[in-house]
């Protein structure tokens, strides 16, 4: 017999299920803003030299937090709520396991590629000089302690597995709490304490996604989720259930941020002040993910259960409804971020060159919002399924448009304007890829 939480999965209505689902993680958007709007502020009072170095760093922290919650996390969420929609409760409890020892695994990776890595690639994002400095301060605190980021993003993506999604947004909340002041007292050096600047900000990452492991993982080693003694015992097969979600869908991930870094590149050839304010109008881009975010876990946990359960017709119902609820938040969004652009980049420079190019980017991009809510959207209920090629080739095909229009638009001289342009298109591309892919599916194969 199916747990209650499981059994509520499969037979409540489709959206009042994936709303109640969907609003703890929209309320957590919140404080994450917060996060993200008071670390730029902060930095932005350091002047234009460390928010230029913030955004050649922003890409590689996308990377880590799309592989650690939305890609890998997707996969554990996924082969999570498989099983519980099966009712195999002992293979949820062992996939526990088998996704912390990923967690550990992947963690120590990014700390090791990007201590040896980082200068270089931030060079050849344009970093020189004082910018590279500050990309570098970062950089090396941040991703040093990697693996803490993977363990509170993988333990908030087995409670999400099983449909428990206010558990995650509470922990990930109470650690917002703990990162706002520490980042505004270590990078403007408030009180008693030494001005560290923009590596600030790393410590207070950090530092906040210790808190939130550790309430994540004591929840876990108190709940019927905790593994038992049998179950400690690792295969290869629940491995393989976790990777073939995860593992392309971190290709997916990596796709997508080489397309910002990528982008990131070519917006550097303009100057400093271009690169802050790009980074600046990148950055509410990057906020909506979070809310698109929320939606898509439930996605995951509700796709994932039905599909288990054998329920491919509601899993698609399911997938379709959080797709259109996804490009509505997203679309409000980008709406307002196109009228008017000025309320957000003041937020955080007054600089006229920074705010010329992050208005113009919010301006054309901003339409373009829904359409890549929509994509992203159903890419979690592909997680779901438990089949992602098509996601992958999507961001596949976004990056080449990207990457061809972009160097094409680079050689002729083009003006930043244009270079937005492709950006929107991009986005274009992806979500008719990826909802034409999921229209001629049959999922229950």
């Amino acid at each position: 017999m199916s747990p209650p939480r499981t059994h509520r999965l499969l037979e409540a209505p489709v959206l009042p299920t994936l709303a109640r689902l969907s609003a703890p993680g929209a309320l957590l958007v919140v404080f994450q803003a917060a996060v993200s709007i008071t670390d730029t502020h902060f930095i932005g009072r350091l002047g234009t030299g460390p928010l230029a170095g913030l955004a050649l760093v922003f890409p590689l922290v996308m990377l880590l937090q799309m592989t650690s919650a939305g890609a890998m996390g997707g996969g554990v969420s996924s082969a999570v709520a498989r099983a519980q929609g099966a009712g195999n409760e002992p293979q949820a409890r062992a996939l526990v396991v088998h996704a912390v020892v990923i967690a550990l695994g992947m963690g120590l990776a990014f700390s090791a590629l990007l201590l040896v890595l980082g200068r270089p690639v931030y060079r050849l994002l344009g970093g020189e000089g004082e910018v590279l400095g500050h990309a570098l301060a970062y950089s090396n605190v941040l991703f040093s302690g990697a693996v803490l980021v993977w363990l509170a993003n993988t333990f908030a993506s087995v409670l999400r597995g099983t449909g428990n999604t206010l558990v995650p947004a509470l922990a990930l909340a109470g650690a917002a709490f703990v990162h706002v002041p520490l980042s505004a007292t270590l990078v403007l050096g408030l009180g008693p304490f030494p001005q560290l600047g923009i590596a600030g900000a790393g410590v207070a990452y950090l530092v906040s996604f210790s808190c939130a492991a550790l309430a994540t993982g004591s929840y876990i080693w108190r709940s019927p989720l905790r593994p038992q003694r049998v179950e400690l015992r690792l295969q290869a097969q629940l491995f393989r259930e976790i990777l073939r979600v995860g593992a392309i869908s971190s290709v997916s991930a990596v796709l997508t941020v080489l397309t910002a870094v990528v982008l990131t590149g070519l917006v550097g050839r303009f100057g400093a002040a271009a690169l802050a304010g790009y980074g600046v109008g990148v950055r509410l881009e990057m906020l909506q993910i979070p809310l698109v975010f929320a939606i898509g876990q439930a996605l995951v946990a509700l796709v994932g259960v039905n599909i288990g359960a054998g329920r491919a017709a509601r899993a698609k119902q399911i997938a379709w409804t959080g797709a259109a609820l996804a490009a509505c938040v997203a679309g409000v969004i980008g709406l307002a971020a196109a009228l008017v652009p000025h309320a957000w980049v003041l937020l955080f420079s007054s600089d006229p060159a920074v705010l010329s190019t992050g208005s113009l980017y919010l301006r054309i991009v901003g339409p373009f919002y829904p359409v890549m809510g929509f994509g992203i959207a159903l890419y979690f209920a592909s997680q779901g399924v438990g089949r992602v090629m098509v996601p992958m080739a999507a961001g596949a095909a976004r990056l080449a448009v990207v990457l061809a229009a972009g160097l094409a638009l680079g050689a002729a001289g083009a003006p930043l304007g244009a270079l937005f342009a492709v950006i929107a298109l991009g986005m274009l591309v992806y979500g008719a890829l990826i909802g034409w892919s999921i229209f001629k599916a049959d999922w229950s194969r």
